[in-house]
């Protein structure tokens, strides 16, 4: 009996889709030959970004998008890091590839390019300054470096321009970055003690994520490249609750040290060798800790890097279709699956866990705006922090349960060999615990 078409279609989409995301046993392993075609996605990216500020290039960009996809999703999916300890390095090449087909889709639509904020669509493809100089930067009045680009002087101004809208990951300065929360400055706006408490903030939480992951390599299971369950079923109830809560509270003390080491680097790195505005840097993170409901702590307190890409892929179809309820949800599930596609990135299977939490905290979102339409008071407090600590730490573990499960904790954030804890601290303590407490640790 022959196939139908709707059959044959079907199996010709999937032989499409495993050309481009292969079966974890068929991906390509990566090594000094095959690394260069990882990056391979970048000449559609540089170019996608040069057109987005070139006027009456629409048709030249939506006509680019579908390599541009490809091209990320295979370099992503199609080569693998075989040493289980570097498998979170598939995760974060996934991570990027996403964003990058994000940022793709925003520039390949957008009717008149990527825009400063204040430039009219006649004036697009303005390289005379970055865009985050547009907003005069108050705290830094005499910074000359705020008013020109800083690398005129060794990068040809159309890669400068195109590179600027490439990183540009919150949007500061461009139009599409309007709305959103920038957290409070609470460092100098002089450079050079600028710098120093940046270089300080880094060398803190490298210290920090150090100790966090040399906690979580500890836990057995869970510290292993294969991954383990945060549930321990060998265990009552109240102390196999009580140590998930205790390894859920470490990873996302990690995740917020990574958060802060990272940018803190690249914060460095572009004010102190590309001599951008400490105003263009401002903190990535405002105290997440002290939100007191859950729309403050994922549009203000928890950082926006994500927020277009999260947007580009569901906020804005979903308020198309369904007006604010849609954005909303649109939002959240457009989170849930792109943690969740990332991860797949691992090799280590699916699971609905993942964007089921981040659509619960959609629902929640939009319950507290019918709290507040019902009651006449927005959710906060002791009772908004209540609230918040529930979602974050007690609804959440499922989720970090489901990263651990695919071995996110057992990768190698901090090579060992850079690792204080773990040749120094470590050394030094455990042998004094199993003496007084007799743990295999």
């Amino acid at each position: 009996m022959g196939l139908t078409v709707w059959q044959e279609f079907c199996i010709a989409a999937m032989h499409a889709f495993r050309t481009l995301v292969p079966e974890p046993q068929d991906r390509i392993p990566i090594s000094w030959r095959t690394a260069p075609f990882t990056f391979m996605q970048m000449i559609p990216f540089i170019f996608m970004a040069y057109l987005a500020r070139r006027p009456n290039t629409r048709v030249m960009r939506v006509l680019m998008l579908p390599t541009l996809i490809t091209t990320a999703l295979h370099s992503a999916f199609g080569y693998v890091w075989q040493d289980p300890r570097l498998n979170v390095y598939n995760w974060g090449e996934s991570l990027c590839a996403f964003i990058i087909i994000a940022k793709g889709i925003d520039m390949a639509f957008a009717p008149y390019g990527i825009l400063k904020q204040g430039e009219s669509a006649s004036a697009v493809g303005s390289m005379e300054e970055p865009a985050v100089s547009a907003k005069k930067d108050a705290d830094a009045p005499g910074d000359e470096q705020s008013q020109k680009r800083p690398g005129s002087s060794f990068i040809p101004a159309w890669l400068e321009d195109a590179l600027e809208i490439m990183f540009a990951i919150r949007g500061i300065g461009w139009d599409f970055g309007r709305g959103v929360y920038i957290p409070k400055e609470t460092r100098s706006p002089d450079r050079p003690n600028f710098l120093r408490e940046t270089l300080m903030s880094f060398i803190a939480h490298y210290l920090l994520l150090d100790f966090f992951e040399s906690l979580l390599k500890l836990v057995p299971g869970v510290g292993h490249p294969l991954g383990g369950s945060i549930f321990f079923s060998s265990l009552p109830p109240l102390q196999r609750y009580t140590l998930s809560t205790a390894i859920h509270f470490v990873t996302g003390c990690s995740l917020l040290a990574g958060f802060h080491m990272v940018y803190d680097l690249c914060t460095a790195v572009a004010v102190g060798l590309l001599g951008h505005s400490p105003s263009a840097w401002p903190p990535v993170v405002e105290n997440p800790w002290g939100a007191q409901s859950l729309h403050e702590f994922w549009a203000k307190r928890w950082h926006q890097l994500l927020r277009q890409t999260f947007l580009v892929f569901g906020g804005i179809p979903g308020y198309v279709l369904f007006g604010n309820t849609g954005l909303v949800l649109g939002t959240f599930l457009a989170s849930g699956l792109f943690h969740e596609c990332t991860v797949y990135a691992m090799g280590r299977g699916w699971e609905w866990r993942v964007p089921v939490f981040f659509m619960m905290q959609g629902f929640s979102v939009i319950g507290e705006r019918i709290w507040r339409m019902v009651t006449g008071r927005r959710v906060g407090g002791f009772f908004g922090r209540v609230w918040v600590y529930f979602d974050i730490v007690i609804l959440a573990q499922p989720l970090v349960d489901s990263w651990h499960r695919r071995g996110l904790a057992g990768g190698m954030v901090i090579p060992p060999p850079l690792s204080p804890m773990r040749q120094i601290i470590l050394p030094l303590v455990l042998p004094t615990v199993r003496r007084l407490t007799g743990l295999p640790i």
